[in-house]
């Protein structure tokens, strides 16, 4: 019996870890399919982002808050926090993707 509580623990970690995975391999919105004929607002966009990242951060912290507590599993901490830190990164590439197409248009001859 000892031996099946860590695997079980060890299974639901790898199950939430893949089921994060597929999560980030299929977007859960279609932003073309989403955007106006006329051409979508950018800042609009980039501001509901940035206000989901804070909302994943406000989350994975009361998480982490609950499980000093002793009110929290340690696995829904664990992806509360991974969570966080995939939507992060993601910002961070989207920054980093538009910094370098702007680099790249101040490049170009008139």
């Amino acid at each position: 019996m000892a031996i099946n509580a860590p695997f079980n623990a060890a299974a639901a970690a790898y199950g939430n870890a893949s089921r994060l995975i597929n999560q980030a391999a299929k977007p859960q919105a279609d932003l073309t399919a989403t955007a106006p004929a006329a051409g979508g607002n950018f800042a609009d966009l980039l501001a509901q982002n940035v206000q989901g990242l804070v909302d994943h951060g406000k989350q994975a912290d009361q998480m982490a808050l609950d499980m000093v507590n002793g009110k929290a599993n340690v696995v829904d901490m664990v992806t509360a926090l991974s969570e966080t830190e995939m939507a992060i990164e993601s910002m961070v590439t989207i920054r980093d993707r538009v910094i370098s197409a702007y680099e790249e248009i101040m490049r170009m001859p008139i």
